[in-house]
Protein backbone atom coordinates (compact mmCIF):
# COMPACT_ATOMS: atom_id res chain seq x y z
CA UNK A 1 0.00 0.00 0.00
CA UNK A 2 2.31 2.76 -1.08
CA UNK A 3 0.96 6.30 -1.81
CA UNK A 4 2.61 8.93 -3.66
CA UNK A 5 1.09 11.49 -0.47
CA UNK A 6 4.13 13.14 1.45
CA UNK A 7 4.51 14.48 4.67
CA UNK A 8 7.15 17.50 4.97
CA UNK A 9 8.62 18.57 8.15
CA UNK A 10 9.95 22.29 8.17
CA UNK A 11 12.96 22.48 10.49
CA UNK A 12 11.37 20.38 13.47
CA UNK A 13 12.48 20.64 16.79
CA UNK A 14 11.82 17.51 18.63
CA UNK A 15 13.15 14.22 17.50
CA UNK A 16 10.76 12.44 19.24
CA UNK A 17 8.15 13.77 17.13
CA UNK A 18 9.90 13.19 14.07
CA UNK A 19 10.43 9.63 14.57
CA UNK A 20 6.90 9.27 15.65
CA UNK A 21 5.95 10.97 12.28
CA UNK A 22 8.60 8.70 10.37
CA UNK A 23 6.76 5.50 11.80
CA UNK A 24 3.61 6.21 11.05
CA UNK A 25 4.67 7.07 7.22
CA UNK A 26 5.95 4.13 7.42
CA UNK A 27 2.65 2.50 8.63
CA UNK A 28 0.60 4.23 6.04
CA UNK A 29 3.21 4.14 3.15
CA UNK A 30 3.80 7.79 2.42
CA UNK A 31 7.20 9.44 2.12
CA UNK A 32 8.46 12.13 4.52
CA UNK A 33 10.63 15.51 3.65
CA UNK A 34 12.54 16.84 6.41
CA UNK A 35 13.43 20.63 5.59
CA UNK A 36 16.84 20.97 7.54
CA UNK A 37 18.10 22.63 9.85
CA UNK A 38 16.42 20.05 12.08
CA UNK A 39 16.66 20.88 15.78
CA UNK A 40 18.71 18.07 16.50
CA UNK A 41 20.92 15.62 14.66
CA UNK A 42 18.93 13.27 12.55
CA UNK A 43 20.94 10.41 14.16
CA UNK A 44 19.24 11.31 17.54
CA UNK A 45 18.53 8.53 19.85
CA UNK A 46 15.18 9.98 20.67
CA UNK A 47 14.19 9.86 16.65
CA UNK A 48 15.07 6.01 16.89
CA UNK A 49 13.40 5.45 20.40
CA UNK A 50 10.19 7.18 18.87
CA UNK A 51 10.82 5.35 14.93
CA UNK A 52 11.73 2.13 16.71
CA UNK A 53 12.32 -0.29 14.05
CA UNK A 54 9.98 1.35 10.96
CA UNK A 55 12.78 4.15 10.41
CA UNK A 56 14.54 1.71 7.85
CA UNK A 57 11.29 1.44 6.59
CA UNK A 58 10.11 4.92 6.11
CA UNK A 59 10.80 6.79 3.03
CA UNK A 60 12.62 9.82 4.08
CA UNK A 61 14.04 12.54 1.83
CA UNK A 62 16.15 15.06 3.55
CA UNK A 63 16.57 18.74 1.86
CA UNK A 64 19.41 21.41 3.11
CA UNK A 65 16.91 24.18 3.10
CA UNK A 66 13.10 25.19 2.11
CA UNK A 67 14.98 26.58 -1.87
CA UNK A 68 16.21 23.33 -2.17
CA UNK A 69 12.97 21.70 -1.32
CA UNK A 70 10.59 23.63 -2.60
CA UNK A 71 12.67 23.02 -6.71
CA UNK A 72 12.24 19.74 -6.01
CA UNK A 73 8.33 20.21 -5.14
CA UNK A 74 7.81 22.53 -8.33
CA UNK A 75 9.65 20.10 -10.45
CA UNK A 76 7.38 17.34 -9.69
CA UNK A 77 4.37 19.36 -9.72
CA UNK A 78 3.10 18.79 -6.75
CA UNK A 79 0.75 21.14 -4.53
CA UNK A 80 1.97 22.53 -1.01
CA UNK A 81 -0.27 21.99 1.39
CA UNK A 82 0.16 23.45 4.85
CA UNK A 83 -1.25 23.27 7.67
CA UNK A 84 -1.06 26.33 10.57
CA UNK A 85 -3.22 27.90 12.95
CA UNK A 86 -3.52 31.27 10.45
CA UNK A 87 -5.92 29.21 8.04
CA UNK A 88 -9.41 29.37 8.03
CA UNK A 89 -10.53 26.08 6.13
CA UNK A 90 -10.18 22.86 8.03
CA UNK A 91 -8.66 20.43 6.68
CA UNK A 92 -11.86 18.08 6.72
CA UNK A 93 -13.14 20.18 4.18
CA UNK A 94 -10.22 20.36 1.60
CA UNK A 95 -10.17 18.00 -1.40
CA UNK A 96 -6.65 16.12 -0.98
CA UNK A 97 -4.78 14.69 -3.83
CA UNK A 98 -2.36 11.70 -4.35
CA UNK A 99 0.18 14.30 -5.50
CA UNK A 100 0.27 16.48 -2.42
CA UNK A 101 3.04 17.19 0.18
CA UNK A 102 1.30 18.36 3.50
CA UNK A 103 3.58 20.83 5.12
CA UNK A 104 3.89 21.01 9.22
CA UNK A 105 6.39 23.59 10.56
CA UNK A 106 8.45 24.11 13.24
CA UNK A 107 7.05 23.21 16.74
CA UNK A 108 8.22 26.31 18.44
CA UNK A 109 7.95 28.71 15.67
CA UNK A 110 5.33 27.14 12.50
CA UNK A 111 7.09 28.72 9.20
CA UNK A 112 7.59 31.88 8.16
CA UNK A 113 5.84 34.09 6.35
CA UNK A 114 7.22 34.01 3.14
CA UNK A 115 6.15 30.62 3.38
CA UNK A 116 2.68 31.07 4.06
CA UNK A 117 2.65 32.94 0.60
CA UNK A 118 4.24 30.06 -1.00
CA UNK A 119 1.58 27.61 -0.19
CA UNK A 120 -1.32 26.18 -2.99
CA UNK A 121 -3.69 26.02 0.64
CA UNK A 122 -3.47 26.59 3.97
CA UNK A 123 -5.47 24.88 6.47
CA UNK A 124 -6.42 24.18 9.96
CA UNK A 125 -7.19 21.69 12.44
CA UNK A 126 -10.01 23.24 14.54
CA UNK A 127 -9.58 23.34 17.94
CA UNK A 128 -10.79 24.58 21.44
CA UNK A 129 -8.89 28.07 21.78
CA UNK A 130 -5.90 27.99 24.00
CA UNK A 131 -4.98 24.74 23.27
CA UNK A 132 -2.76 23.17 20.63
CA UNK A 133 -2.07 19.34 19.69
CA UNK A 134 1.47 17.79 19.32
CA UNK A 135 3.40 17.40 15.87
CA UNK A 136 2.61 13.65 15.33
CA UNK A 137 -0.50 13.75 16.70
CA UNK A 138 -1.73 16.64 13.87
CA UNK A 139 0.27 14.78 10.89
CA UNK A 140 -1.65 12.13 11.68
CA UNK A 141 -5.02 13.35 11.76
CA UNK A 142 -4.58 15.13 8.39
CA UNK A 143 -3.01 12.38 6.57
CA UNK A 144 -5.77 9.46 7.73
CA UNK A 145 -8.25 11.98 6.31
CA UNK A 146 -6.09 12.65 3.05
CA UNK A 147 -6.20 8.79 2.49
CA UNK A 148 -9.75 8.07 3.55
CA UNK A 149 -10.62 10.93 0.76
CA UNK A 150 -8.56 8.57 -1.64
CA UNK A 151 -10.10 5.83 -0.94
Amino acid sequence: MEHSLRIALYQPDIAGNTGTILRTAACLGLAVDIIEPAGFDLSDRNLRRAGMDYLELAALARHVDFATFNAWREAQNRRLILLTTRAAEPYTQFEFRPDDVILFGRESAGVPDALHDRADARLIIPMVAGRSLNLAVSAAMVAGEALRQMG
